[in-house]
């Protein structure tokens, strides 16, 4: 695959993650990370042993952001990688309401 394949095909994913924030959230701007607070890392690849190498470039871009990376590979759903610690604590957030 050469890099343009692989380029558009993460462009591909980014394009999916970007429609599915704005089907959930669909007023939300750039400016709205109370709303959304994630610094989201988007992989579409094969070779899944880059992926803690993603989380820390989630981790490097998010301005006091909660690291998030969305991975896929061929012919499956993209799955959310979130530091477990905040996610039990964002459940148990969730569950008080």
């Amino acid at each position: 695959m050469n890099t343009a394949t692989r380029k558009a095909k993460g462009k591909r994913l980014q394009k999916y993650v970007c429609n599915l924030i704005l089907k959930f959230f669909p007023i939300l701007s750039e400016k709205d990370k109370k709303i959304f607070p994630y610094s989201i890392e988007c992989k579409n690849q094969e070779r899944m042993k880059y992926l803690w190498e993603a989380y820390e470039q989630a981790i490097s871009n998010s301005k006091k952001l909660e690291p998030l990376v969305i991975i896929k590979i061929n012919n499956k759903k993209p799955l959310v990688v979130l530091d477990a610690e905040y996610f039990i604590k964002l459940q148990s957030e969730i569950k008080k309401y």
